[in-house]
Parts: C-alpha cells; structure tokens; sequence
C-alpha cells in the first residue's frame, strides 16, 4: 500500500473516470506522477479505495443492458468513429506517453499506431462474433451456436505501453459487448483518462467504460468484486501468476501475460549491417521498456566478433535526450528507482561491459540510463536470468544453431524470438524447434498484426487465450449452442439419450 504524499502545488491531480466523468479520489490516497526526462513530479494520482472500485463496477453493470443490446450495425458504426477520433487525436494522446513514460514522440506514435490497429480489427465486429449453423443435424433438428458478451470485465495494464496495450484490451471487450473497468498503471496514468474522454466524445454511453487508479488495494479490489466476470493483465511473471491464481479462485475468466527475456540468433550467414542496426533498435528503442525488446543476442560461430563490434559503433552513436526533441532517438526511463535497479545490474561484474550506459551525462535531474553492451554474457549470469527492463543488450556466444535453439528452450521466458540469416533451411528448422510464442525471422520485434493474436508461452503467459485478434474475440465471449425443433404434430418422447438420427 502506498501512503498518502503531499503533492507539490504546481502538480495536476489526476481523477479516476466513473459513470460518464471525472470522480476526485476519496481514499486520501495518492501516488506521484513524474516526467521522467526532468525527474520532476508532474501529477498526484489518486488511489481508489475499495469502495471506489465498487463504484465503478456498479456503473459498468447499470451500463452493460443498454450496450449488449445496441445493435451490431450500430456498435460498429460506433467503433468507426472511435477508430477517427482517436486517428485525429494520435499525437495529443502519443504527447501523454512522452511526458509521463519518457519515450520519444515518434515512438509513441508508433505505439499510438498499433493500438488503432486493433480498433480498426474490432470495426468488422459483426462479421467477428458470427456464429455457426448446421441444418438437418437430425431429422427435423437445427442446431446453431451463438456468442455472447461475459458481463463487466476489468483490464489492468502495464506503464510501458499505457495506450496500445488498453487498447488490446478496452477495444475487444467493448466490441464483444462487455463494460470495461480499466485499471492502469499508476506510473502514466493520463492517457487513460484521455481515452476516457475521447470515448465519451465519440458516443460511448456513460458507465461502458471507467477508469480506477490505484495501487495493490485497487487490483485485489477487482480480483475478488463478484460483479467483474473476467481479467485481463500484461505485466511482470511474478505478478501475473498472482493475478491467474487470484483471480480463477474468484471464478473469473483470466488471461495474465508476463515477463520476457527475448533472444535474437544471429547466423554466420546473417547480414551483419542490417543485423546490428535492427538488434540496436530493438534492444535500445523506448529505452529496452518493451516486453518485446529483444535483451539477448544469441551469436552462433564467426558472427560474434563483427557483430560486437558494429553493435557498439551504434550504441554510441544513439542520440539519447528528451522525447520531445526532435532528433532523441531514445529516452530516459520510467522512474528513479528503475533507474537505480538497471546501474546497478550493469555494476554487478558480469561478462564484458563494451559500452557503459552509467556514463551518460544529461543535465538535470531525469531518469537518465544510456545504451549498454555486454559481451561474453553467460546463463548463469543475473543479467541474463533476470528481467532487467532496461536499455541493456547482452551478447551470448554458441558454437552452433541447435546449440543456441536448446540454450533458449531452457529459458523459463517465452514470449518472443528472432532469428536473423540468409538461409530458409536454418529458418524454418528454427520456427519448428523453438519453444516461443511469437517467432521472427529477419525481424526482431515479431508483434502480430491485429488480426492474429498476442502471447508467449511458459512463465510469460498464464491462462488459456492471447490477447487481441482472434483469441481476444474469444476470450470475451461466451458460447452458447441452440438445438432447435417444430415439430408439427406431438413426437413421442424417448427415454433412451438423443441421438443424431
């Protein structure tokens, strides 16, 4: 639980969204909010009681008649112009994401841009939650399947992506039919409350969607409320299994995606240049604060020595400053204590540090890490076996392929993998072998396309569905089959069980 803070004067509070507006906070609870460029405290977000998480959720369910019975003609409609209101306000929304999470303004444009892609999937909603249908199943039997929204479902959702990763979530749940209670994360909270309002402005009636800030007394208020029928969370592993344990004892519909140590192979075969320049931007972009970042590159045979060597020309040469600077190329990170817990892994004496990310030097106070290299990293090493979040790229050597695809499955992280090389044989004995979610091949940062689905394996997944696409669709819905029958005269009734005769 975190205690009350006095909040500097010239910081802007920051309200939960309940029933269709603003609701100030009444737990005397709150939490700061920093630019992390500055080290500034910029907002003081207020933390929701229980009381206040009930609040919410009874608005959602005074809601959720009126929703799931709008037609689909018109909720898609609707979804249409979510999808242009929220493309016309791209770069108001993407400007939260700089001043509270630090990346830099094109980045979340980007992440802004994958988000929508999700909303634009959820456009085509009637050809989505089609049913089935099968006549003549037996004589004079028709049976046919239907699916239908779970109720109010809740989302709580990580710092590093706080637009795109709501938007996997709110987007498919509100299409299906459901309320939406969203619970983000404390650290960057005003996008949420942005998109909150631009709901609002687009006509999604009052009570479909809220916003609760918090912290732990927030989460569990939602894992245990008997009126929330499903959870969706991205987060941390150890959290994740938490929410999974939680949430299923509570007879809630759960899928709780955590952690990631992503690998790249890289083959003697590969293109070396174009290797080094797509490891750099997906080990350093946003600051190595993605679950997708690709945090270990994986050099099989003669690749290692070239591949150090231009990975740490392009360290160097990263531009890292403010997310509003035009030529940033990457940011600083969330808060001071991410900050400290990433020097300190680069501190601990592990492999070959080639670039030193703690001998940045920006002016002021901001959360400032720099792109790091280590060479010569082990499996036994902390800043292999551990989550870092962090701009910290490692470098393991292997003799061979089948050397680095079993070193890999041993990994208890599954969410995403990349191998980059010249040749199909190696590829596709690769995506056969591995044992990960997602896989690239000559792209390191293999985020499906809306119209497939989000999820790793192992501990980086806990529960049945991924998110978005397809499986999203699913996980929102419940099924229901019909067995349908008029007869036109009275059948005599059997005592033996159906058949399809």
């Amino acid at each position: 639980m975190t205690d009350t803070i006095d909040a500097p004067a010239a910081v802007k509070p920051i309200n939960h969204w309940i029933d269709g507006g603003a609701f100030a906070g009444e737990s005397g609870r709150t939490g700061p909010v920093y630019n992390p460029a500055t080290g500034v405290q910029s907002g003081a977000v207020d933390f929701a009681s229980v009381e206040e998480i009930d609040r919410a959720v009874q608005a959602a369910k005074r809601a959720l008649p009126e929703w799931r019975s709008m037609s689909l003609a018109k909720r898609a409609e609707l979804f249409f112009r979510i999808r242009e209101l929220f493309h016309a306000e791209r770069e108001e929304l993407a400007k939260f994401l700089t001043a509270e999470h630090g990346k830099v303004l094109s980045d979340a444009m980007g992440e802004v841009t994958r988000g929508l892609e999700v909303i634009e999937f959820c456009c085509g909603l009637p050809h989505l939650l089609k049913g089935e249908m099968t006549e003549q199943a037996s004589t004079s039997v028709d049976v046919y399947s239907i699916r239908q929204p779970l109720g109010v479902v809740a989302g709580i959702t990580p710092f590093n992506f706080p637009a795109m990763v709501p938007m996997w979530m709110w987007g498919p749940a509100l299409a299906c039919g459901n309320t939406f209670v969203l619970k983000p994360s404390e650290k960057d909270p005003s996008a949420s409350v942005y998109t909150a309002q631009l709901l609002k402005e687009a006509g999604v009636p009052d009570g479909v969607f809220n916003v609760v800030h918090g912290d732990k007394v927030a989460v569990d208020a939602l894992l245990e409320h008997d009126d929330v029928s499903a959870i969706s969370f991205v987060g941390s592993t150890p959290i994740a299994r938490y929410i999974h344990e939680r949430a299923s004892a509570n007879g809630k519909r759960v899928q709780a995606l955590g952690g990631a140590k992503n690998h790249a192979i890289v083959m003697p075969d590969a293109d070396l240049d174009f290797t080094a320049n797509h490891l750099t931007a997906a080990g350093y972009g946003s600051a190595g604060q993605r679950c997708m970042a690709i945090s270990v590159a994986v050099a099989v045979g003669d690749a290692a020595d070239e591949l150090v060597e231009k990975l740490r020309a392009k360290a160097v040469a990263i531009k890292v400053g403010p997310g509003l600077e035009p030529d940033s190329e990457m940011g600083p990170v969330v808060t001071g204590a991410a900050r400290d817990r990433i020097v300190d892994y680069i501190g601990r004496g592990e492999g070959d540090v080639v670039v030193d990310g703690r001998e940045i030097d920006i002016e002021g106070d901001g959360f400032w890490v720099g792109p790091t290299l280590i060479d010569n990293v082990t499996t036994d090493m902390s800043v292999y076996t551990d989550e870092i979040f962090g701009p910290v790229l490692g470098v393991v050597r292997v003799d061979t392929l089948d050397e680095a695809i079993e070193l890999i499955n041993r990994n208890p992280f599954a969410n995403g993998v990349a191998i980059f090389t010249g040749s199909g044989q190696a590829a596709r004995l690769f995506q056969r072998k591995i044992q990960v979610g997602m896989i690239g091949v000559n792209v390191p940062i293999p985020v499906p396309m809306a119209f497939y689905s989000f999820g790793g394996w192992k501990q980086s997944l806990f529960g049945d569905h991924h998110i978005h696409g397809p499986e999203g669709i699913r996980f929102y819905t419940r099924a229901k089959v019909v067995t349908t029958r008029w007869p036109e005269s009275l059948d005599a009734a059997h005592m033996h069980f159906p058949t399809a005769t």
